[in-house]
């Protein structure tokens, strides 16, 4: 396969997979951190309108969903990519950052938050995963 075919297919693959962790991990996360009482966390509105109750113990699994979900996602794309395998990590990492971005314009949440999330969960998990994926495993 031509290479950059195959490398335009990698960062694909990595996007849609890294967003399926992301999704399910918040799709759990009400059941393994339930919500503060009376909160609508299944849309936008009723997230923005109640997130003012939320604990930092409720930030969990959004941060790791938003981690988690890149360092898959750029360890998929490296893994399949036939070069730049760190390039394109770091440019799923990149991709993922801009929706965290986004995310930070949608939605009211603390400070605190925000800046962890758009400084450890994008760019150190894209790197992670770059380095991840370029290790060679020598046969003992």
């Amino acid at each position: 396969m031509n290479p950059i075919v195959r490398n335009v297919l990698a960062v694909i693959a990595g996007a849609v997979i890294g967003s399926l962790v992301n999704g399910f991990l918040i799709s759990i996360s009400g059941k393994v951190i339930p919500p503060p009482n009376g909160t609508d966390v299944t849309t936008l509105e009723g997230l923005k309108a109640s997130i003012h109750l939320f604990e930092p113990k409720h930030f969990l699994f959004p941060f790791l969903a938003h981690a988690l979900g890149t360092l898959v996602g750029a360890f998929v794309a490296a893994k399949l990519a036939a070069t730049n395998k760190m390039r394109i990590a770091i440019g799923i990492g990149v991709l993922f950052l801009l929706g965290g971005i986004s995310n930070c314009f949608m939605l009211p949440a603390p400070v605190w938050f925000m800046a962890v999330d758009l400084i450890l969960a994008y760019i150190p998990m894209g790197y992670l995963a770059g380095k991840m994926a370029s290790k060679v495993v020598k046969a003992s």
